[in-house]
């Protein structure tokens, strides 16, 4: 039996779907339920707090990164020993990629149709009364495939207004599984790519998980959530180990970038690294040395621009990172692992690895990418495809000329080299799920295996 799932989605983004959520999450948990958290979409974020709230990683889908046949058995993987799924959505309920497609590509809609899972609606009830149900109206019949199975009123002004809210939802006929009130000390502080992450903001993170949970157990219907909770046939879960296949003879160290700078990163990424030979050790770019015995390095996403200062002090493992490089050991960084991996970030010494500076920008750029690459590196041959994530407010200008990583279409210019491939580094902006690309990981084992022989 598939573990039953809800979808917590919202007409709009801004609505509180991660504090219903990951409240949801905890309240199930307290309430003595396993409970498997799960995030729509590419976002690093959410997870955090999920996991956070649910004791176990929070851990995403994106049927865009993926590709549709890899969402079940992923979700099969994640809820492993769960009785209930809780899965976040993102943006508005059918929000997705810009396409021609319904519902859009990578939507919530998407997912919940894709797992047979029933959708519970986060309602931001500031500023109507009976208007929502026209809105609660119009996403229930929207969309046939798509079944909304219940609302949560969020920011309710008082006893008056939730009554009135309750009645509308009547006359809807999407039953309100419950109505929490407006609690300006549960923001979360955040910043120009969404929330602080739950690794920067610390014991702070976990007291907000506490207070959104016992807000959530206090104003939404636990029993009636569990009970509307459904989803489709199983699916055989997805196996690291079936997808890179036999691993190499020898067991080399991967050294992979954690903590507060570095946080963007999917669990199955350590999962198949692992499953493919590799012995996977985490490490502090801001406080610690590369791990003994270190043959290759993962450098994935997060806000190195926020630390700089703190990356830059700590010149001991940009040597260290330096000089593996020079010997041809395989890199591998992404977004925030390849501005650190260039000369200089906002004036800062960096690893150096890379001839070139990087600098905060004013210019958000966030958008999927069919991608191709364009040289053989550790990870990669000529050719191969991938469909990646952008999601920066950084630029990158190098000093040398290097071969680029990823050759894709950009919005305004016929194309847009990416990145660099340069002996044994892989780096650039775009982010990929490595469960789309399990080959490209026992590459890059393999290839750190090669160099401890």
């Amino acid at each position: 039996m598939s573990v039953p799932a809800v979808v917590i989605a919202a007409p709009a983004s801004g609505s509180g779907k991660t504090t219903v959520a990951t409240g949801l999450i905890g309240a199930l948990r307290r309430a003595g339920h396993t409970v498997a958290p799960f995030k729509i979409g590419p976002d690093f974020i959410d997870p955090g707090y999920h996991g956070l709230a649910a004791g176990r990683p929070g851990r995403n889908l994106d049927p865009v990164l993926v590709g549709e046949p890899l969402i079940g058995p992923l979700y099969a993987h994640g809820a492993a020993g769960a009785d209930i799924a809780v899965i976040e959505g993102v943006m508005g309920l059918f929000d997705g990629r810009i396409g021609a497609t319904a519902p859009a590509a990578g939507s919530t809609a998407h997912v919940a149709g894709l797992l047979g899972a029933p959708v519970i609606l986060v309602v931001d009830a500031r500023g109507q009364s009976h208007s929502i149900a026209a809105l609660l109206h119009g996403f229930s019949t929207f969309d046939a495939a798509t079944r909304v199975c219940g609302v949560i009123l969020n920011r309710v002004g008082s006893a008056r207004h939730e009554q009135v809210l309750r009645q509308a939802c009547e006359q809807a006929g999407v039953p309100a599984l419950g109505a929490i009130p407006r609690t300006a000390e549960l923001e979360l502080p955040t910043r120009y790519l969404g929330l602080v992450t739950a690794v920067e903001y610390g014991r702070r993170a976990q007291a907000a998980v506490e207070a959104m949970t016992a807000l959530v157990a206090r104003h939404v219907d636990l029993a009636a959530v569990f009970a509307a909770a459904r989803s489709g046939p199983a699916d055989q879960p997805w196996d690291p180990a079936a997808a890179v296949g036999e691993p190499p003879g020898a067991r080399p160290t991967v050294a992979m970038a954690t903590g507060k700078a570095f946080s963007f990163g999917y669990p199955e990424h350590a999962e198949l690294l692992s499953a493919a030979g590799a012995d996977v050790v985490g490490f502090d770019p801001l406080v610690d040395a590369l791990p003994d015995g270190t043959d290759a390095v993962l450098l994935p996403g997060g806000f190195p621009e926020q630390f700089t200062a703190e990356l830059s002090a700590n010149d001991v493992v940009r040597l260290q990172i330096n000089e593996l490089a020079a010997l041809g050991a395989p890199v591998h960084a992404e977004c925030a692992g390849l501005i650190y991996l260039v000369s200089e970030l906002d004036g800062h010494p960096m690893c150096g690895v890379l001839a070139g500076s990087a600098r905060f920008t004013p210019n958000l750029t966030l958008a999927y990418r069919d991608a191709v690459a364009v040289a053989d590196s550790p990870l990669y041959s000529v050719g191969q495809r991938v469909v990646g994530h952008e999601f920066h407010r950084t630029a990158v200008t190098f000093t040398e000329s290097y071969q680029p990583a990823w050759v894709y279409r950009g919005s305004e210019v016929d194309a847009v080299r990416d990145g660099v491939v340069h002996a044994g580094v892989h780096a650039s902006y775009l982010h990929t799920h490595p469960a789309a690309a399990p080959a490209g990981v026992a590459r890059f084992v393999a290839h750190a295996a090669t160099a401890r022989a």
